[in-house]
């Protein structure tokens, strides 16, 4: 008997047949759909246009709550929570280093409205700059003899500073050899009503 009489066939009448040319239709329709719904966003509007990066005209406030102590809830708002609270991207950063990469980073940026690149100065631009440090250097402006003057004062104050602070350590031992020569001399009336009797030699 052969092995070809021995073996069960297998019944696949029950699996189910797919129409491949209805999922073709099906797929091109997809993409179609997906193409139209990217020309509908593209189409929406131009994109957005931002500024270019400015230098900050307030001062980062780092240091005002050092020191201080805070009870923090769990159900406080944001701005009272502990750490650096952005009002712009409302988030709460723990530590000042995470909070100043935050605010110059580029999603705080763009919230902003700008983008991450700088504005190209022009040379009149270049010129109204280096004018206005002229006119800003000019009514306090010194030259190499106030440097060497101011210098020669520090170094006075320097020393002002380090003669009355060997002065204040003189009058500091003055004070500290008065005080051991008072405690060691001692009434004799009080010295022999404690039993202490004279230190002199008897031997002559």
């Amino acid at each position: 008997m052969s092995t070809s009489d021995n073996a069960v066939g297998v019944d696949n009448t029950f699996r189910r047949k797919f129409d491949r040319e209805e999922y073709l239709e099906r797929a091109r329709e997809r993409e179609k759909q997906e193409e139209d719904d990217r020309f509908k966003s593209k189409s929406k509007g131009p994109p957005v246009q931002r500024k270019p990066l400015k230098h900050r005209d307030y001062i980062v406030d780092l240091e005002s709550r050092l020191g201080k102590t805070q009870v923090v809830t769990p159900i406080a708002p944001l701005s009272q929570q502990a750490g650096y609270y952005c009002s712009v991207c409302e988030c709460v950063v723990k530590d000042s280093a995470n909070y100043l990469d935050h605010i110059n980073g580029k999603k705080h940026q763009r919230a902003l409205g700008m983008s991450m690149r700088v504005e190209r100065a022009s040379l009149d631009q270049v010129r109204e700059r280096f004018e206005m440090l002229k006119k800003r250097k000019d009514p306090g402006s010194f030259t190499e003899q106030d440097l060497d003057e101011r210098i020669m004062k520090q170094q006075e104050e320097e020393e002002e500073r380090k003669r009355q602070r060997r002065e204040k350590k003189k009058e500091k031992k003055k004070e500290k050899l008065a005080e051991e020569e008072a405690e060691t001399e001692m009434d004799p009336d009080i010295a022999s009503l404690m039993g202490f009797g004279s230190f002199h030699s008897s031997k002559k």
